[in-house]
């Protein structure tokens, strides 16, 4: 179940602004700001079954972009080579160079 939480929380970062108004928000509310659905249901005024409705919906439609986009994936991808260049660019002698080599690829981390 965490992984699946920590999965979701990833796609919202990226694909939050694609979905619809009530799936965005009552998947922030569940995943993000930890409500059950019950919670969520009572400050709507919706049963508890139209609030996970729409959480499932909004769950497929985040894998559904992930799918199509990959951008979830390429951003790890892109944190994984960094964190191995930058490990390298460590183990190179003291110097300028590495000092520039580090400071830009901690730019490049940043940027993500």
């Amino acid at each position: 179940m965490l992984e699946k939480t920590n999965q979701v929380n990833l796609l919202f970062d990226f694909y939050a602004p694609l979905l619809k108004g009530k799936q965005r928000k009552y998947l922030e509310l569940y995943y993000l700001d930890d409500l059950s659905l019950s919670e969520i249901a009572e400050m709507y005024d919706v049963s508890r079954q139209a609030v996970y409705d729409h959480i499932k919906r909004a769950e497929k439609q985040l894998f559904e972009y992930e799918q199509k986009l990959q951008l979830a994936s390429r951003h790890q991808l892109r944190k994984t080579v960094c964190a191995r260049m930058t490990r390298l660019v460590e183990a190179l002698p003291a110097g300028e160079a590495r000092e520039e080599l580090l400071t830009l690829l901690h730019q490049l981390a940043e940027m993500d």
